[in-house]
């Protein structure tokens, strides 16, 4: 559902071919946001159907090259998911689309969704560590045991650095929104 709204993000960013766009995307978004070539055509399709995009340039016949540009209906329609559109503690590839239409649109209103997050993952680091002294305070585990704390430790250490980071997020969100 979201990969339009990728789409639309990148392309309020800078107009593109469909072309720039995909490599655009392999460079930047893919990074946290994953679309094959045939699906950002495709969805470039739907969005100039949906009249989201249009074609604003084509170059030469040879080329047959064509930029989109967002539309102010495609603009709203970025602004509308951003902000309705809710996050779960594990959808921080969600949040950091989010965060990147934020930046290209202006204030989105993201504030409270991120403190929500931060609360939850907070919470989990909470489990996970109830959980640690639970199940993992004896000093000799067996290799079974041994390797399911490792996977813990990974969980909590994700929720560490994730919260580490997620914690500049609000001042910066609220910054925005005055």
């Amino acid at each position: 559902m979201s990969t339009p709204h990728a789409i639309l993000i990148a392309l309020l960013e800078k107009p593109s071919s469909g072309y720039d766009l995909a490599r655009r995307f392999d460079r930047a978004i893919a990074y946290f946001w994953q679309a094959t070539h045939q699906q950002i055509y495709r969805e470039l399709g739907r969005m100039v159907d949906a009249g989201w995009v249009a074609v604003i340039e084509e170059d030469a016949a040879a080329t047959r090259k064509k930029v989109y540009r967002v539309l102010p209906v495609g603009r709203e329609e970025v602004a509308r998911w951003a902000r309705e559109t809710p996050l779960g503690v594990d959808d921080r590839n969600l949040l950091l689309l989010k965060l990147r239409a934020d930046a290209v649109i202006g204030p989105l209103g993201l504030a409270g969704q991120v403190q929500q997050m931060i609360a939850d993952a907070r919470e989990r680091l909470d489990t996970y560590r109830a959980i640690e002294q639970r199940d993992f305070g004896a000093s000799s585990l067996t290799r079974g045991q041994q390797l399911q704390y490792a996977i813990l430790k990974a969980g909590i250490r994700t929720q560490e650095t994730w919260l580490e980071w997620a914690d500049e997020l609000p001042s910066l969100l609220e910054e925005g929104e005055q």
